[in-house]
């Protein structure tokens, strides 16, 4: 599940911890935490997390899975995507994140959107996500990967929920 893929312009490859120092200066901004809380990290912080997530999950019943997000067209890092993964109960919860500088672009959309979509070819039945009720770029990646809104909060996020059927296509 670990494993590099693509899409169209992008190129998705497992967090290492030699990608901290690129990927502090992509999530440098403070106003990328807005909604989901915290502080940028300076590239060691950042490169003692990635470490943390390139090794697993130390619950073996979760699987953590980490994708750096490069941009074929610019030949650099430009956010991430992460799925925690539940696979007794065919569950994962998706993230993700688009440094400031590439946002509007679709970045978010087309690197979410390739993540459920190999999450779904791996049978996994329900995929969730929890955005901010005022982040409307949020919920728009969400609803183009086939997620919809529940009635569900946790820590006054909205939990969006996919559970089969055919997800929507551009």
């Amino acid at each position: 599940m670990r494993a590099a893929f693509a899409s169209e312009h992008l190129d998705l490859l497992p967090v290492l911890p030699s990608h901290a120092a690129e990927m502090a200066g992509v999530l440098a901004d403070p106003a990328l935490h807005a909604f989901i809380g915290g502080a940028p990290l300076p590239p060691d912080a950042l490169r003692t997390r990635y470490e943390r997530l390139s090794a697993g999950s130390p619950d073996p019943a979760v699987v953590w899975a980490n994708w750096v997000v490069r941009l074929r067209s610019e030949g650099c890092l430009v956010g991430t995507v992460q799925a925690t993964i539940a696979p007794a109960a065919a569950e994962a919860e998706l993230a993700w994140v688009v440094g400031s500088r590439w946002q509007g672009r679709g970045i978010a959309t087309e690197a979410a959107r390739a993540l459920a979509d190999r999450l779904r070819e791996l049978r996994i039945g329900r995929l969730l996500a929890h955005v901010h009720p005022a982040h409307a770029a949020s919920a728009a990646v969400a609803a183009a990967c086939g997620l919809r809104p529940t009635p569900h909060r946790q820590d006054g996020e909205v939990r969006w929920a996919w559970a089969g059927g055919t997800p929507p296509r551009p």
